[in-house]
């Protein structure tokens, strides 16, 4: 069973539909890129996927088992409080605060999933620094640890390399492909870099006025949709 389905998914605001008669599939281990022009729905999409907004249309499915604990969110650099006065570990282990539950504290395997999410996004230095004190791309790799404190098979990210610099977006994508085909980490990503997300992604998700497209990655950048959309951002250079 696939581990999210959507069929024929619509979400509205205030009776304004805002995407319509979506369908898709995403399978355990899948990299699914969401591209497409503003105002088309893409965050709106993930605030549905993480329970957070009522399809006005349409089934959204979870499958093969998949709990609302087991997935983990990278929103926006915009939507985080910057001058949050946490430290940069204190930040990292909030991310288990679902599974940590009611009890007080956490336990010695949560601190120590904080501690080892810490090492692999290289920022084990950065441990004791201040949150508010960090760059964007620091921010940013913290905020991915946190994510995957809570993040056992699914991460869900919006936008995240927005506001970085080139270097901290290669840097961002190659800790993806570690995650996804190393850690076998399902990834749902929304970007704005197409190229990007057809070098690195194996299925893209494209939301327009005009309808939408869901494939492979080859299969997109066949379609009209990818035609149209890479070599507009071709020319853009």
């Amino acid at each position: 069973m696939s581990l999210i389905t959507c069929s024929g998914i619509s979400f509205s605001y205030e009776n304004q539909t805002v995407v319509s008669g979506l369908s898709f599939q995403v399978e355990q281990g899948d990299y699914l890129c969401i591209v497409g022009e503003n105002g088309t729905g893409k965050t709106t999409l993930i605030r549905g996927l993480l329970g957070l907004k009522k399809p006005s249309g349409g089934k959204l499915l979870l499958g093969d088992g998949l709990k609302s604990t087991q997935i983990g969110y990278v929103p926006q650099q915009d939507a985080v409080q910057k001058d949050f006065p946490a430290s940069v570990y204190e930040v990292t282990l909030s991310g288990c605060l679902n599974a940590r539950g009611l009890l007080p504290g956490y336990n010695a395997s949560q601190k120590k999933r904080a501690l080892e999410n810490l090492k692999l996004l290289g920022i084990s230095d950065l441990k004791n620094r201040s949150f508010q004190e960090l760059s964007g791309g620091q921010r940013q790799r913290v905020l991915l640890a946190r994510s995957l404190c809570a993040a056992e098979r699914l991460l869900l990210l919006d936008e995240p390399t927005t506001g970085l610099d080139p270097i901290a977006i290669e840097e961002f994508y190659a800790l993806m492909d570690v995650l996804n085909r190393e850690r076998h980490m399902t990834l749902i990503m929304v970007s704005h870099a197409i190229r990007e997300a057809v070098e690195h992604a194996d299925h893209i998700l494209h939301l327009s006025q005009d309808g939408s497209f869901f494939g492979t990655t080859e299969e997109y950048a066949a379609s009209a949709f990818g035609r149209k959309f890479l070599g507009e951002e071709e020319n853009d250079r």
